[in-house]
């Protein structure tokens, strides 16, 4: 009995540290979860999707500012989103921008530079209209903070209704122009005009037909324009101090050697001179002996 009892007080006490460890840890992860939560929600839109049975033509374009940790491991890790559900990249500008830089003489030959700096990229994404929100919530979750999120979805239904329209009016009267130029067309002056009003009409349709194009590109693959940058950064990288001249001047010692050096080397190069004049001091004694012994009485 006094056994069963242990047993019964040993569970009961292990289920309560059990549950009072639990119940510890369940607000740190509901925080965590929460604060996740939050940034998701706070980037992504579920404005304008597609619904079944409703033609209508939605541009979806998003607009986000915000920072990361770091800026090139965000944008690999964007880059990679962004092949995966069938966009591309097209511009991408990764940049660094130095705010300040400091040099500290460490030692007589030796500078300790420090840098501060900035790291920062503008990105533009084309990615595939149903896949616009999915791609933001991974996006959503390289931010550390969020400045801003602008997401649009602008209807074009009645402007390309309305292009569609004018491409048809303008094609059946391309097409009894044509017939007109053929059937009728007697005079030359008659006929240089209307192929003057076909042309005009030709590129008026070309134009409706291009407008509708873009339109329709621009409807099945969103644009998400980003600009992301990260906290202030510290690089310090130990260099040679090149700037102090007197770090590399001789030894005094040494200076007067060369300068002992020098000297012999200037004397020695005088009695050379002076003996490669030997003829002409010669010449020069004996006429001054014959001047002085004959030519002078």
């Amino acid at each position: 009995m006094k056994t069963i009892v242990k047993l019964s007080v040993a569970s009961l006490v292990i289920m309560a540290l059990l549950f009072s460890c639990k119940k510890g840890e369940t607000p740190a992860e509901d925080a965590a979860l929460e604060s996740s939560t939050k940034v998701t929600d706070a980037i992504s839109s579920s404005a304008a999707i597609d619904k079944k049975g409703d033609n209508r033509k939605f541009i979806r374009t998003a607009d986000l500012k915000f920072k990361v940790k770091n800026v090139p491991q965000s944008t690999y890790a964007i880059e990679n989103a962004t092949n995966k559900f069938g966009g591309y990249v097209t511009y991408t500008n990764l940049q660094s921008t130095i705010s300040d830089q400091i040099e500290t003489k460490i030692s007589q030959d030796s500078i300790l530079e420090t840098t501060k700096f900035s790291v920062e990229n503008s990105i533009t994404i084309r990615v595939p209209n149903t896949k616009l929100d999915t791609l933001i919530k991974v996006i959503a979750k390289q931010i550390a903070f969020l400045d801003y999120r602008l997401i649009k979805a602008d209807d074009v239904s009645i402007q390309m209704i309305k292009n569609q329209l004018t491409q048809n009016r303008k094609a059946n009267h391309q097409k009894r122009l044509e017939k007109a130029i053929d059937t009728k067309g007697k005079k030359l002056n008659d006929i240089t005009i209307a192929e003057s009003d076909l042309e005009n009409q030709k590129e008026q349709n070309d134009s409706s037909t291009i407008e509708n194009i873009s339109l329709q590109d621009q409807v099945n693959l969103s644009t998400i324009k980003l600009q992301i940058y990260q906290p202030e950064s510290l690089k310090q990288e130990k260099i040679a101090n090149t700037k102090d001249k007197s770090n590399y001047q001789n030894n005094i010692g040494i200076e007067i050697l060369d300068a002992l050096k020098n000297g012999w080397y200037m004397l020695k190069e005088i009695i050379i001179f002076i003996f490669n004049l030997w003829a002409i001091l010669l010449i020069g004694t004996i006429g001054f002996i014959v001047y002085k012994k004959y030519l002078h009485k």
